[in-house]
Parts: structure tokens; sequence; C-alpha cells
């Protein structure tokens, strides 16, 4: 019976002991890849084994390179063999020439198990957690009663998005703030929908509890201000500018650009369609004249108009930045480095990046001053009479003539432009897109198409009468297609001339002649030369007045805006990959194609622009989504679900919140339809965003950077928005909308311009109070206040902008004259003449909404004080600070100042 005990409890024991070995094995989950392995590999390994780098001939970047074979005949990384692979043994070494990393410390412990652990496991090389797909997420369940949060707080808990926050709360033993004070959350709200502080009306509504909080966030969503606090940001990805950049940095008339993202975020275009519009709007099937526009997003790229530039070089680098912009802006990636060599740390090859320029590479634009092809606004008398030509091409032509006319008349391409003439003899091409042609001149058009056309149209100007052209083809030998004369022309004008019909490409010979001028004297300016298929119609009534009205349009004078327009097919450029990233040094051809790391390419969609476009949206696509989300999410709360808003690829940070980003990004495709009013509109509703933005000391050294939201967003207002403010505050804000940029003051002598007399002219009348979204941008020359407050000179697209805090910034708001003029406005507007205390505490309620506290005012009164008895002391200083008073007092003058105090205080120029 002992016996039989004893070995009862051996096997006890035993048993006991296996379950404990069974459970300790299944508590240790698998290595995962994406977040354990490549974070290793990035930081310590990739450097010399990756895509620029490929010592040993092995390398980290992609799969099969990584399990391929090394330059010594055998895999590195034998999966289920850490033992056996070459990798873990250099890992351990103790000799330094043979220890990998290779002149670096040493691997941990820990880091040197996991990839052991990583290989025994079969090595799964897994995907970096942005290339899959966002996964169908459930919302957590948090039982209010059970959580930490006290009953005071149960409300905390509006959508969704609480219960993700709170569940992560939970996790770090920590409580989410009470709600903000109304007057508080009123301004927070306004701040982050329109870009301005509520108006008093509404306020006042709201706190009489006449207005629900979710009335006052769609009273806002709904105000045509929407449209401008958002296209702020959105312009800073366009990289949208009233000027060219480079050396001259002329002026650019693109507001229209700027004009059409206002509208379509206030009539909340669908960010799919928003995305096909602005890189393919031109491409789409009969495109309005307001998709045209659209395509100016990749028309803000610079354009180099100095002299002696090689017009090609800055086509193409304008089309490189297309790519770069297009990635950073739509796909969070930096693949600007896949120019040069395979990508140091993301799945994106050499080769890639070239399929991915074939897209950019076939549109009209070629770097000329002109900035062609740009989209004519005719007036309606002017209008009319284009329409009447349309309407005679579609009644007695087909749809393609039609669409050639249209297309003609909106913007004049396709045309051969001059300075891609070849073979110039007896002339020159004289930097300002012509080619001047002397006696016996010429010059040829490669592979040029004449479209079996009856007229030659040309613009140029002309300096002498009798100026005869002969047109041939092939060469000076080759059979004449056309002879005619020009006489003297002093602005440029577009002429059309017979020519034989010819239904083929090949090289066009032009030569000029005219015995009558000097030796060398310019006879013509010769600035494109097109081919049009002949206007349907012959033989009609009215045909011979049809092709005068034509000519009358195409030399009609219209506004303007950059577009984007396809080469036609017989125009189409080859694209090549460059060697090493040199546009000098082409080699292999390529089609477009996307990266095969994202999602797959529909063969359905077009190879051009609009299929990129498509594939861009297409919710497969598993950056798109995310991308938006974290970047509206960064704009609300200053920090994004991953803080590296410019980038999630594989050395990003990790989300704080990685199932909730997932969440919302499907949630923004299936549910709220790609609008983006809807997203903001959620995220403003729930109470993470309602939080008091309060902090404690054990609270910011818990969590410094909020990234797990107990309190509310706290942030300083960006450089428009604090102008913004305080034109709005002060009552001087203009409502006016559109149009082209204006120009507040500024000090004097910001502007030196060296190649034109452009002036920086200070705007009158309401335009000197427009918004900050209106304020005339020169690149080279931003708007000095602007600048100060982290504003960029928007030469390349930028993700985000760099939050600064210095000296310079008070020097702006201290003494700028906007400053002091909205000061002298905000302090007058609440001045009471028997009662100095209630002004300033009205002043400071108008501008922080809230009341002032005994001290603050204390402290602003005794500077009341003391700058009155200044003024008083001396008259002249009045009229000194407030140059645009007719009899400033010194009572105002003084009260100034403190307004001037007040546009100064945290509490003005942060979102509290």
């Amino acid at each position: 019976m002992k016996k039989r005990t004893i070995h009862n409890g051996f096997w006890y024991l035993l048993n006991s002991v296996g379950l404990m070995l069974l459970g300790s094995c299944q508590s240790t989950p698998p290595v995962d890849f994406s977040t354990q392995i490549k974070p290793i590999l990035n930081n310590k390994c990739i450097t010399c084994h990756g895509g620029v780098k490929k010592s040993g001939g092995f390398s980290l970047l992609f799969e099969d390179e990584a399990f391929a074979k090394t330059e010594s005949g055998v895999a590195a990384i034998i999966p289920g063999n850490a033992a056996g692979s070459e990798m873990i043994k250099r890992l351990h070494e103790e000799d330094p020439e043979l220890r990998m990393p290779y002149e670096k410390p040493k691997l941990t412990d820990e880091e040197i198990d996991l990839l052991t652990r990583w290989i025994d496991e079969g090595a799964n090389w897994g995907q970096h957690w942005a290339y899959s797909l966002p996964k169908k997420v459930e919302v957590p369940q948090i039982n209010i009663e059970a959580s930490l949060a006290p009953t005071s707080t149960s409300d905390f808990v509006q959508n969704d998005i609480d219960h993700f926050i709170l569940a992560r709360l939970d996790e770090k033993n920590l409580q989410p703030n009470p709600s903000a004070e109304k007057n508080i959350i009123a301004r927070r709200l306004s701040l982050d929908i329109i870009g301005l502080p509520p108006s008093q009306e509404l306020l006042d509504r709201f706190e009489s509890e006449e207005l629900s909080y979710e009335d006052l966030v769609d009273t806002l969503l709904n105000q045509k201000t929407y449209g401008e606090k958002w296209a702020t940001w959105w312009l800073d990805l366009a990289r949208y500018a009233d000027s060219k950049g480079y050396e001259k940095d002329m002026a650019r008339s693109i507001w229209r650009y700027r004009d059409w993202v206002i509208d379509a975020f206030n009539r909340d275009l669908p960010y799919d369609q928003f995305t096909i519009e602005q890189l393919a709007g031109d491409l789409l099937p009969e495109p309005s004249p307001d998709q045209l526009i659209a395509t100016a997003f990749h028309r803000n790229t610079m354009n180099n108009d100095e002299g002696g530039t090689d017009d090609e070089e800055y086509r193409v680098a304008t089309v490189i930045d297309r790519v770069n912009t297009t990635f950073e802006v739509w796909q969070s990636t930096t693949i600007g480095c896949v120019q040069c060599h395979s990508h140091p740390y993301d799945p994106f090859k050499y080769e890639e990046f070239y399929k991915l320029m074939a897209f950019f590479n076939n549109s009209r634009d070629e770097d000329t001053p002109g900035e062609s092809p740009v989209l004519k606004f005719y007036t309606p008398e002017q209008q009319e009479k284009v329409d009447k030509i349309i309407e005679w091409t579609t009644k007695y032509g087909d749809e393609a003539s039609a669409k050639t006319y249209k297309d003609f008349l909106q913007f004049t391409e396709p045309v051969y432009k001059s300075h891609f003439f070849k073979e110039i003899n007896n002339g020159s091409y004289d930097d300002h897109a012509s080619v001047v042609l002397w006696d016996k001149g010429n010059c040829i058009i490669e592979n040029g198409y004449t479209n079996n056309a009856s007229y030659v149209y040309l613009n140029y100007r002309s300096h002498y009468n009798g100026t005869k052209i002969i047109i041939r083809e092939k060469d000076a030998e080759g059979p004449i297609i056309a002879e005619f004369t020009i006489n003297k022309q002093k602005q440029n004008i577009t002429a059309r001339f017979p020519i034989k019909k010819l239904d083929r490409q090949g090289d066009i010979y032009i030569e000029t002649h005219n015995a009558n001028a000097k030796k060398e004297a310019n006879l013509m300016n010769l600035y494109w030369v097109t081919f049009i298929p002949d206007l349907p119609g012959e033989g009609q009534a009215g045909y011979s007045e049809m092709g005068a009205n034509l000519m009358e349009a195409l030399n009609m004078k219209t506004p303007t805006v950059p577009i984007m327009v396809e080469n036609p097919d017989y125009m189409k450029r080859t694209s090549q990959l460059f060697d090493r990233g040199s546009w000098m040094s082409k080699t292999d051809t390529v089609e477009p194609g996307t990266p095969e790391s994202l999602n797959a390419w529909n063969p359905d969609w077009p190879a051009n622009r609009l299929g990129l476009a498509q594939w861009i949206v297409d919710k497969k696509n598993p950056l798109t989504a995310r991308t938006l989300v974290n970047r509206v999410w960064h704009q609300i709360y200053g920090r994004g679900l991953v803080s590296t808003v410019e980038d999630i690829g594989s050395q990003s940070d990790a989300p704080s919140h990685p199932a909730m980003l997932d969440w919302l990004s499907l949630r923004f495709m299936n549910e709220h339809n790609w609008s983006i009013k809807k997203l903001v509109r959620e995220i403003v509703m729930s109470g993470t965003y309602r939080q008091s933005s309060e902090s404690t000391p054990e609270m910011y050294e818990i969590d410094p950077e909020n990234e797990l939201y107990a309190r509310g967003p706290r942030m300083r207002l960006g450089a428009e928005q604090i102008r913004d403010q305080a034109l709005a505050v002060s009552g001087l804000l203009s409502p006016k909308m559109y149009g082209p940029g204006v120009m507040p003051p500024q000090p004097d002598g910001v502007w030196q311009t060296v190649y034109s007399n452009a002036q920086w002219v200070e705007s009158k009348g309401e335009d000197r109070y427009r918004r900050g979204i209106y304020t005339f941008l020169k690149r080279t020359s931003p708007y000095p206040s602007f600048l100060t407050f982290d504003a960029g000179s928007r030469e390349v697209a930028t993700i985000r902008r760099t939050v600064t805090n210095t000296p310079l910034q008070a020097l702006v708001t201290l003494n700028d004259p906007v400053y002091l003029e909205t000061a002298y406005h905000l302090a007058k507007n609440n001045y009471r003449p028997d009662d100095i205390e209630k002004s300033i505490a009205l002043s400071y309620k108008k501008a922080t909404f809230k009341e002032i506290s005994p001290n603050r005012l204390k402290a602003l009164k005794a500077l009341y004080q003391t700058s009155l008895a200044e003024f008083n002391k001396n008259s002249e200083a009045s009229k000194l600070l407030l140059p645009f008073e007719e009899k400033p007092t010194a009572e105002l003058s003084a009260l100034t100042l403190v307004a001037n105090a007040i546009m100064n205080l945290d509490e003005f120029l942060t979102k509290v």
C-alpha cells in the first residue's frame, strides 16, 4: 500500500512538472518578424547588408536576397537551423574582424536570442505591418463601472474611439481627464474645424445649451471657413506657392488651384475622387474645367527660368519630384532614395522607381517660361465664340476631331515647342522659349507628325516684312511641303498657313529667307509649331467664318492656370533607368508599373496617371487610408497615431494604437466612403477629444507626448492661424474668399527682385485683412512672420511642419505692424472710458475665451499705468505706435500695449 502511494505520488509530481514545462512552452509566442526582427535588422545590420551595400553578397532587404547564397557559396540564413547559419555564428564571434556587426557594438544577448529563435522557428519573413491590409478589428468592450475611471468621468466614452483609448489607459493604470469647460472646448473645436475662434453668437448658444455639442460640431463643419482651414494643411503637401522657385522665382498664376482645394474640402469631395482628380483629372472622360484645375497639384513643382539652364534637365527634375511627392503625400513613403538604388529599409526596388516615373514622364509641360499647358479662362463674350467653334466641330466632325478642337481651345496642346528644335543654323535658341532665325536660318523638328493636316500653325513674332518661310520634309534637300511669307509682327501671334498633306512621321525642316535684312539680324522668334486635323464641315455655310473665329480665339488674351496634359501617342516619350540616378546616363527601357510589395495592379486600369491614381485609392492598397487617417489625427492632436507622419515604413515609430488605426482606416474607406468631414467629425465627437488638456507632473512623467491620450490636445497654433485669430478677435478679419494672392503689411526691403520689377505692393481695403491662406507666397522670400512661426517656402512637399519656440516669434507678435494694428482694434473695441479694469478684462476674454484671474488683471493693469505715464510724457510716442490712427490718445495707446501683451500669452497662441 505504501509502495503504491509513493509510486502514485511520483507520477503526480512528474505530470505536474510536465504540465509546467508544456505551459511554459505554450506561453512563449512565436517571434514576430515585423515587430521584433525587422527593427534589429534595420538598426544593426542593413547599413552593410541592404539596398546600398551588400557586403559579402548578403542582403537583408528582401526575402529572396536574405535566403540566397552569398559570395561564400552558401546561404547565411538556413531556416530551421540557427546553429548552422553563418549569420548567427558571426554574431557570437569574439574576433572583431569576424564578428558582426562589423566595427560596431555587439548585439545584446536578447537580440541574438530573438534572431536565433526566429531562424529555428523557420525564419518566417513576414511583412512590416504597414504593408499588409488593415484587418477587421473588434472594438474593445470596456466595462465602465469595472474600469479605473471614477463615476465622475464615466461619461468619457462618447463613441468607439474612446473604447480603444480607455483599453490602453487601463493597461497603464491611468485615468482620462474630465471634460474641458464649455468655453475651452468651443474654442478648441472651432480652431480645429474652421481655424478661427467661434463667433460670440455661436458660443452663447452653446453655453446656454441652445446648441448641443453635436450641433456645434455640425454647424462648424458646414461653414465655408472649414475649407480654408483644411486647405492650408493640404497646400503644404501640394507645395503650393505663387512663384516658380529657383533663382529667378518669377510669379506664377496658380491661385485657382488653391481655390479648388478650398472648395473640394467644403463640398466634402470624397478622398478617392479628390486623389484621382489631382493626379489625373485631365485623363477622365470629358474632364470639366474644375477637374483640369485639380491637376495643378503637380504643376506646383518648381520651374527654372534662368538663362543657360537645360530645359530637359529641369523637366526630369520635375518628374522625379512628382514621383517623390505622390508617394510622400499618399503613401507615407520616402521613395526618393530609390532613384539611385533599392530602398535601404523598405521593400522598394531601384527598377520600381523608374516604372513609377514612367507614369509621369509623358506630361506635356517642359520647363518653359510660359508654363504651357495652361487652362484658359475666357470672358463670357469670348466663351460664346469658343462654344460656337466646339458646337460646329461636334456637329460636322467625329468625336475625335471635336475633342481635338475643344482641347486646343482650352489649353493649346499638343504643340512642338521650340526648345526641342534641333540643328539650328544661322540662328539660336534665346532662352525665352523661342528659336531666333536669321536670313538663310534653319532648324529641324525631329520626328514630327503633320497629322494629315492642310495647315501648319505657328506662334511667332516677326521683325521684318517679307520674310519667306519654307518647310520641307526631312532636311534641306527634302521636298517642299509649305512655302509662305510673313510680315512684321510686334506681338506674339498664332497664324496658320497651307501645307501639303502628309500622314507619316519624320523630321520637319524649317528655313527662313529675307535678303533685305542685315546679316545676323533676327528675322523672327518662333515659339511653337503644330498641326491639327482640318476643321470639319468644309463646304457648309459659315465654314469660312468659323475658320476666322478659330484664329481669333487662338489669339485671345486670357487668364490662365498651369495644368497637366498627357502626350498623344505620336509624342510619347521612352522611359529608361538612370544609372546611379543620373538623368544623363540612361540604360534599360521600362514600362509603367507599381511596387510588387504593395497591392496588385488591375489590368483593367490604364497604364497612365489615371491608372496609378486608381491603384492608390484601391481599397487593397494598405497605405492610402492609413496615411490619411494618421495625418488628420496629427492635425487635431499634434501627433499622429504613428508619430512619424512622414513615414510609416519599417523605420517608422510603431503605432500607439495599431488596432484603432486599422479600425479607423477601414471605417474611413467603407463606412465613411472616403469622407474627410465624417472622419473629422468622428474624432472630435469622441470623449478623448473633449478632455481637459491640463496635465500634472506625474502624468507628464508617465506620458510626456500624450501618446496615451489621457488628456486633451494642447499645441501651438500654426503660422496662419495665429495671424487669423488676431484679426478675428480684433474684428478686422475679412470674410472674402478666393482670388489672387494678397499682400498684407510686411517690412520694407524683404523682397529683392533682380530679374523683374515685381514689388511687394501692400494690399488696400479688406484685402489687407484676409486670411493667411490667401497671402502671396514667394518661394525665395516667404511672408516673414509665417516663416518665423515655422511655415515653409514650399519648394518641396511639407509633410509636417517643425514646431519651434524662439525669441524671434515673440518679436514678431510684439512688433509686426499686423499685430500692433489688431491689438489696437482689440483694445478700442473693448475700451470702457470709466473702467480700465473692465476694458482689460473684456479684451482678455475676447482673446482667450476665459475670465481673467486677479493676478493677471493686476499685472496687466500695472502695464497699462506704466505705459500711460510714458505716453502722457511723450505725445509723439502714440503717433509712432499707431500711425494708422489719425488722433491716437494716450489711454488707447496704453491699452493697445496691454492688448498686445494679451496676444503674446500662451492662452492666446496655444490651442488648449
